[in-house]
């Protein structure tokens, strides 16, 4: 079964290389992955594979198979954007540089070769989940998207969560581009997130003769940055703990001064209760370092992500399919990433698995990413993808295992969470 599985992606490497290059070259930002998406259509048409269900502006789904079990398998439509980078879409900088384009080369590379092998006919249900928005970012178009009513929240993952699209499905396999100094990942945990953004308010008044009429909102700032680095020194290394930002305002004219200066941060951990302790104590932080010079603060914070917590067994089953193409020294194991993902909260509610996989030069999210290696970017992964699947439908023992060590969170918390956020 796996020989077949493998035997076909290798007849057709060529076609899934071209495929590969053309999605590299053509990135968009989140929820505007139109050319992306018309590519893929165009693609699984060819084989006959048809679309069955669409939502939140560009994601969409297609299935082989029926019945049970029901393993889902997801790609990320989305770019970054990354002004520098030789790729990048000269109108709002979007830019493959996270490797999302080679996840989506991946999956359809691995549903194709089971529909056109037949391998899994009658043994249940295969469904690629494509999904938009992942990236953390164009914010201000999806502040707009969200007022309009056409998406729930910023990652796409989310939305489709809140949207049930899930519903039905057994597990959950997604993978991810890594750097590399390992050819594969396993068993990685991801941090949690909160976007946070601070509006200090102060009193504009003449710089030069009416200084001791304003209220320096800049001053207020570097009150409470200091203050954040002061703070930096109580965080335990246990809860991998980041706190990082830019000011994107920080002021309107040199000749006064300024009365409003936003700092827009990110708040990372694995610890999930951590995460919105830190929240709290640098809201009250911001507050008080404002009060004391004068001034006042807005906040217009937004929910990020939660951690992402792989499923162990899922994982497992994974990293044996890996051990078919390189050694165990070459495979990182049980790591604790800081990066973080909207997979994370796919799987505080469905059995999830990411691993990583390597083909690339340069940085994630750098100018110079590039994918050198198509074998490693997208053959092998494909057939890592492909033997799980057929490890699922053949043993189904193992899906049983699957769920009894997978903790679901309670719902009614999570969207109390999503509410709560959303409301500030």
């Amino acid at each position: 079964m796996k020989d077949t599985l493998n035997g076909y992606i290798d007849a057709h490497q060529e076609e899934i290389k071209a495929l590969g290059r053309e999605l590299f070259i053509h990135p968009e930002l989140g929820y505007k992955e139109f050319k992306t998406k018309r590519m893929i259509v165009e693609t699984l048409k060819k084989h006959g594979i048809r679309v069955e269900k669409e939502y939140f502006e560009t994601g969409f789904q297609v299935s082989i198979g029926s019945g049970k079990p029901h393993i889902g398998l997801l790609a990320e439509l989305d770019a970054i954007p990354v002004e520098t980078h030789p790729c990048a879409n000269p109108a709002d900088h979007a830019a493959h540089a996270c490797g999302h384009s080679s996840q989506v080369t991946i999956m359809l590379a691995a549903l194709i070769a089971m529909k056109e092998t037949g391998v899994f006919e009658k043994m249940g249900k295969v469904t690629l989940f494509f999904t938009p928005a992942e990236e953390y970012t164009d914010l201000d178009y999806r502040r707009k998207l969200m007022a309009e009513g056409k998406i729930k929240a910023v990652g796409g993952k989310v939305n489709m969560l809140l949207g049930d699209i899930f519903e039905g499905a057994d597990c959950l396999i997604h993978l991810h581009a890594m750097s590399d100094t390992y050819a594969y990942g396993y068993n990685i945990s991801l941090a949690g997130f909160k976007y946070k953004k601070i509006i200090f308010k102060g009193k504009a008044a003449h710089a030069g003769v009416l200084h001791h009429l304003g209220v320096n909102a800049l001053n207020e700032f570097t009150l409470f940055n200091s203050a954040l680095g002061m703070l930096r020194e109580t965080f335990e290394e246990k809860d991998r703990v980041r706190v990082h930002g830019l000011v994107t305002k920080g002021g309107d004219t040199i000749n006064s001064i300024p009365s409003e200066v936003v700092y827009e941060c990110y708040i990372r951990s694995v610890n999930d209760n951590k995460l919105l302790e830190l929240d709290k104590r640098i809201s009250n932080m911001a507050i008080h370092c404002a009060k004391a010079l004068g001034g006042d603060v807005v906040f217009e914070d937004m929910a990020g992500y939660m951690p992402f917590k792989p499923n162990k067994v899922l994982s497992e089953i994974t990293h044996q399919n890996m051990l078919n193409f390189v050694d165990e020294s070459q495979i990182l194991a049980d790591e604790e990433s800081i990066a973080g993902g909207d997979i994370g909260d796919v799987s505080l509610f469905y059995p999830t698995t990411q691993f990583g996989y390597t083909g690339f030069k340069g940085v994630l999210h750098g100018a110079d990413f590039e994918i050198i290696d198509e074998n490693k970017a997208y053959l092998e992964p494909a057939k890592i993808v492909c033997g799980t699947v057929a490890d699922l439908f053949t043993d189904k023992k193992l899906l049983r295992e699957i769920q009894a060590c997978h903790r679901l969170m309670d719902k009614e918390k999570y969207l109390a969470y999503l509410e709560k956020e959303s409301s500030k």
